[in-house]
């Protein structure tokens, strides 16, 4: 086992990837150490936005990965392999789990999970990668500032035991890992797309102040956003470039 190999426990941290990063600095923990907190004062997402989590509700960790054989123009494989194993999880408990790109996960239109990927790279190799993973289990009520959050319990009308999801999410994660180390990263690209939130569905979006609609087609090699326009012109967008209209 990679992933998991070594937990670390915590009940309060600022935020798990800040803690994991510091580790890495210090070259004390193995590959797939977990950094896990019961509570986050300072939890960050995507584009500098705070993941907010009730104390002992969730899932809030850290992953240590030095994934040698993945190169930097490939790095977005990882956010594929990491966002497929939070997929693989929820199936266990609920259906209807979708990836809206890059590394959101929704149960239909709410959100459930979140994942910040930070990888350090050097030349020509990605040196270290702390995956930071966010997941609603038993939180049943929401700050009003959060506008579509969701749990497992919520979806589900039952109780979690956080320590055993924590396990069976952590098998599912090593899984996918290895599948992208070892395996066939084609076939978890083509999963990843089929997954997709709002895949071959005419959708709003906006770019910079400009509303248009589109459908989501698939992803690039490094990443990007494909979308088919009204006109059947095809497009690519980063993540900061576009924008999902509710």
């Amino acid at each position: 086992m990679i992933i998991g190999s070594k937990i670390l426990r915590f009940e309060e941290l600022p935020s798990t990837n800040t803690h994991a990063a510091m580790l890495i600095r210090q070259g004390e923990e193995p590959e797939g150490t977990i950094v896990s907190s019961a509570f986050q004062t300072m939890g960050r997402g995507q584009s500098g936005n705070n993941w907010v989590s009730e104390a002992g509700k969730n899932l809030l960790f850290s992953i240590i990965l030095y994934p040698a054989s993945v190169s930097p123009e490939d790095q977005f494989s990882i956010s594929i392999a990491i966002s497929l194993g939070i997929c693989d999880f929820l199936d266990r408990n609920i259906s209807g789990s979708k990836i809206k790109w890059p590394n959101d996960i929704y149960l239909h239109n709410d959100k459930i999970a979140g994942v910040l990927i930070e990888n350090s790279i050097m030349g020509e190799n990605i040196e270290s990668c702390v995956a930071g993973i966010g997941i609603n289990i038993n939180q049943e009520v929401f700050p009003g500032s959060l506008t579509n959050p969701i749990s497992i319990r919520l979806a589900s009308g039952r109780e979690f035991d956080t320590g055993t999801s924590l396990k069976q999410l952590l098998g599912d994660l090593d899984l996918r890992y290895k599948e992208l180390l070892y395996g066939d990263r084609e076939m978890q690209r083509k999963n990843y797309i089929s997954r997709l939130y709002r895949l071959n569905e005419y959708h709003r979006f906006i770019v910079r102040d400009s509303k248009f609609t589109a459908s989501i087609r698939g992803i690039s090699r490094s990443g990007l956003l494909l979308i088919e326009k009204k006109d059947g012109k095809m497009e690519e967008y980063s993540f900061k470039e576009i924008k999902y209209v509710p």
